[in-house]
């Protein structure tokens, strides 16, 4: 029989971020027991928390619509106002798995096979079968009868009651379809999203920040300016960059390659492909195999297309041995990759199949790592700065359980990842035993003009590649010693962070990264000559600049270059011919009159910077 029947007691005496998430999560199992008595039939999957709410997947007997939310969320709040208890209950593996069968629950008894058998199996009840005898006037009447009360497999945490959720401070959002762990080969089911606050006013102000965030979303512009696209016919998750995306990718890459000549490294490039062989040696076969394309044979031999370029940069210090009067050494390539991504979670530019990393990985002495770490987060508060984001959130995680390297070389490393932080007088939060298996990193978190974060610059020590392919310098002893190796990234990848810049500037670049920087409007086909004389004279001081050729008149080329986001527009009439001046205005700054040439290239050089 059971071992236990309790009511929630590990939900008492909870930290306000702690009772978010089991409200959330019991948002969850309330929405799938109001699907469920509404959808007869329907069979529920998984449900877990998300960052901002939850979502259940189910197979459901017919379409779940958007027309059904609120349906689904008048449902809920029937539920939430009875205030059921939550009961957690254990039990023994062989008879939940006979209830799960009589139930002809599927995907429920999927999961508990997927349940270790070291492990305490856990359902948690809303209500009681008491309580669904007595109650039942309380829930629409106009469905099949059922009992008032739901159970689902789940390791919690929950709150009390289902009364401690205020009824108006959820929403469903949407319902999208999902396949069953995310495998093609497995049934479709139906997602259904939500979200889940403390009071009315915390949900107000997410709805509001996620209208913004849907105004920005980088794949609407994107398409809307013209700046990238995804080409299903291609195969998906590839990346077709636009002439405009294109150029303002140029502009990322050149001040990218800059700054980092500026700051002491050295450009590499290296191949798209190599001999499986390669990765065996590296462990990116053993460890990352699910995320590799499948092999090619080249005359007998197995090739990979590369899902990392660190590889090749071993390789290409093995070329030739260094001495310790040599190191560090400080090499940065923009190296495209690429790596298997299930379609259902490829997600616009930031996750796709192929994607340039500004990559970079230092080889240096153990006595230099403090200074090189700091040298990293210089630069790499200098690149986030110039592209617009000052404010960060910075994560310091430490050794796992499982990892390689003694604990001397970790200790220093993770010693010198402080001292870094500490020297640039950085705020930090250790994550203990979240490093990775082979060394400890520092994650670098950006906040975006709504407040929200994106993971981008990583910095991590690796003890694991050094041993694996027996790199070695000539130390002072002229002793053969290991280098200690640094991975690093500042944008984690071009596609990803083009992304978030739309997202930011909500596509209205700054003049510096603008696509086109200034658009002359003829006001008609007398003036046109005229203005491409004035362009070609504004492009050979460095300025992209174009003349409208639409034919359209005045009004409708202002509009075009207002949905465009054009920075600024210069009106090209009778008037500024005779007098060699422009009808200028700027998209921040607004009218600024009647400029010559000069001035108005001087104008735009001060805001270019």
């Amino acid at each position: 029989m059971v071992s236990s029947i309790t009511q929630s007691q590990d939900t008492l005496n909870l930290h306000e971020d702690d009772k978010l998430t089991r409200i959330r999560h019991t948002s969850a199992h309330i929405m799938a027991m109001a699907v469920q008595r509404l959808f007869p039939g329907t069979k529920v999957a998984i449900g877990p928390v998300t960052e901002i709410g939850f979502y259940y997947d189910f197979d459901c007997p017919v379409s779940i619509t958007p027309d059904d939310l609120e349906k689904i969320e008048i449902e809920m709040q029937r539920i939430i106002k009875v205030n059921l208890p939550i009961i957690r209950e254990e039990v023994e593996r062989a008879e939940i798995r006979a209830e799960i069968a009589e139930l002809n629950e599927p995907y429920k008894l999927e999961i508990l096979e997927r349940i270790p058998k070291s492990e305490i199996i856990t359902r948690y009840f809303i209500g009681t079968p008491e309580t669904g005898n007595s109650e039942t006037s309380l829930f629409v009447t106009d469905i099949q009868p059922a009992n008032n009360y739901w159970w689902d497999l789940c390791a919690g945490p929950h709150i009390n009651f289902t009364g401690e959720i205020d009824p108006h401070a959820f929403k469903l959002l949407n319902v999208a379809g999902a396949y069953w762990q995310g495998d093609e080969t497995k049934p479709q089911l139906q997602r259904i999203y939500g979200t889940a606050w403390q009071t009315k006013a915390e949900l107000e102000n997410y709805l509001q920040l996620r209208e913004e965030a849907l105004r920005r979303d980088h794949r609407k512009l994107g398409q809307e300016l013209n700046l990238f696209s995804i080409q299903e016919e291609a195969g998906g998750g590839l990346v077709f960059w636009h002439p405009k995306g294109a150029i303002i990718r140029y502009i990322i890459e050149d001040y990218w390659r800059k700054s980092h000549l500026e700051s002491g490294y050295q450009l590499l490039y290296t191949p798209h492909i190599a001999n499986l062989n390669l990765w065996k040696t590296s462990g990116h076969f053993d460890f990352y195999q699910e995320s590799m394309f499948d092999s090619i044979d080249v005359e007998n031999q197995a090739y990979q297309i590369k899902p990392m370029n660190c590889p090749f940069h071993v390789l290409t210090y093995k070329h030739q041995l260094h001495s310790y009067r040599e190191l560090p050494l400080r090499w940065a390539e923009l190296g495209t990759v690429y790596r298997y991504e299930r379609s259902g979670a490829l997600h616009g530019l930031m996750r796709v199949r192929g994607f340039t990393q500004d990559d970079a990985h230092i080889f240096c002495l153990p006595d230099q790592i403090a200074d090189e770490i700091l040298g990293v987060l210089n630069l790499t508060e200098q690149v986030l700065s110039d592209f617009g984001f000052k404010e960060y959130e910075v994560n310091l995680s430490t050794r796992p359980d499982k990892s390689v390297g003694t604990d001397d070389v970790w200790e220093l490393a993770t010693t010198a990842l402080e001292q870094a932080l500490n020297t640039k007088g950085w705020n930090y939060v250790v994550d203990a035993g979240g490093g990775a298996f082979y060394g400890p990193k520092i994650d670098i978190k950006i906040k975006d003009a709504i407040g929200r974060l994106w993971q981008c610059s990583t910095i991590q020590v690796d003890f694991n590649l050094p041993e694996r392919f027996d790199m070695e310098y000539i130390a002072a002893d002229g002793s053969r010693q290991r280098p200690i190796m640094i991975h690093r990234a500042i944008f984690g990848s071009l596609e990803r962070f083009f992304g978030i810049l739309i997202e930011n500037y909500a596509g209205d670049f700054p003049l510096w990264l603008a696509p086109v920087q200034l658009r002359l409007l003829p006001v008609s086909d007398d003036f046109r000559e005229y203005a491409k004389s004035v362009a070609a004279d504004f492009k050979k001081v460095g300025f992209r600049v174009e003349v409208d050729s639409s034919g359209e008149r005045l009004g409708k080329q202002i509009r075009t270059a207002q949905l465009e986001k054009i920075p600024v527009v210069a009106v090209v009439g009778k008037k500024e011919v005779e007098s060699k001046t422009l009808s200028v205005r700027s998209r921040q700054a607004g009218d600024l009159g009647v400029l010559t040439l000069s001035e108005l290239v001087d104008h735009l050089q001060v805001i270019k910077h």
